[in-house]
């Protein structure tokens, strides 16, 4: 399996410590600040540490992992995830049946809730629903909240097929495919997935279970990390439906980070500016706004 890290020395560790013994492990550290590569060596002198000397993103390290293992099955698996007893050997016994080219387990919340994991193929009107608050507003309805669909899977209580599963613990067949490297942050599994289901099934498989902290590498810059998020979802409409497409997603974009920060400058204003998270999302989807088209790249 591949595990990517970017200054996550902690997390990092109590994700190492969750994996069996029998599994292989790689890391790859995108030029940590905090320690990291030097705490895997040595409290895990058994996984294999590649050190790279700038943060070259998910994707591309991610790939750099994959062309390291030696295994038929392949763990993309965040360093903020941390995989329950036996629920990666559950995810592996799935590939038994030759259709199936990757899977997902149940992604947790450290409080032990689900966590979105499973979700439609992505579609602009699923990126207005969620821009415009209409997927928050009228979650249950799949027509208004068409993008996210785990707690419908969950319901089902078996192994489902799904068009995708996120990346913060996807198992694939090795070899199939790789990370597309355009992308650096987000949607880079949505793009990976929509081309493994071209070659088989992807399944959702809730008895396999992963305990995820979300956004560990981004929490320290917020808007950096919406700023990012909207471009993965812009460069996805771009390479796989045109341009007109990828700019319509960018007024989607921004006009939703405008619509957030009219609500965010109205609740500062009734508050006298008194609530500090008010006026910190002021201040995120100011900078939201006015992020470049391309978005930020490289930390």
């Amino acid at each position: 399996m591949v595990v990517v890290s970017y200054n996550t020395k902690d997390k990092l560790r109590r994700c190492l410590e969750s994996i069996e013994s029998h599994h292989q492990v790689i890391v790859v550290d995108n030029n940590s600040n905090d320690g990291s590569p030097q705490m895997v060596a040595t409290e895990f002198p058994q996984v294999k540490i590649v050190q790279n000397s700038e943060n070259r993103g998910f994707g591309q390290a991610n790939n750099q992992g994959a062309k390291l293992g030696s295994r038929r099955l392949l763990l993309f698996l965040n360093s903020d995830a941390y995989p329950l007893p036996g629920s990666i050997d559950t995810l592996a016994s799935i590939f038994e049946d030759d259709s199936i080219v990757a899977a997902g387990p149940m992604l947790l919340n450290l409080d032990g809730s689900i966590q979105d994991s499973t979700a439609n193929r992505l579609t602009l009107w699923a990126v207005f629903c969620e821009q415009s608050y209409l997927e928050k507003l009228i979650r249950k309805s799949r027509f208004f909240s068409p993008y996210w669909t785990t707690n419908r899977l969950v319901k089902a209580g078996s192994i489902q097929t799904t068009p995708q599963v996120m990346g913060a613990a996807l198992m694939c067949r090795s070899g199939l495919e790789e990370f597309d490297e355009r992308f650096f942050l987000y949607c880079e599994d949505t793009d990976l997935c929509l081309r493994l289901s071209k070659r088989g099934r992807i399944v959702y498989v809730p008895t396999a279970r992963v305990l995820h902290e979300l956004g560990s590498s981004s929490s320290a810059s917020r808007w950096r990390a919406v700023a990012r998020y909207n471009r993965g979802k812009e460069l996805y409409f771009q390479i796989h439906h045109g341009r007109l497409a990828m700019a319509t997603c960018w007024l989607f974009n921004r006009t939703g980070a405008l619509l957030r920060l009219m609500i965010w400058s109205i609740a500062t204003v009734l508050t006298l500016g008194c609530v500090k998270p008010f006026r910190d999302r002021v201040q995120l989807f100011s900078l939201v706004l006015v992020a470049p088209r391309e978005g930020p790249t490289r930390s």
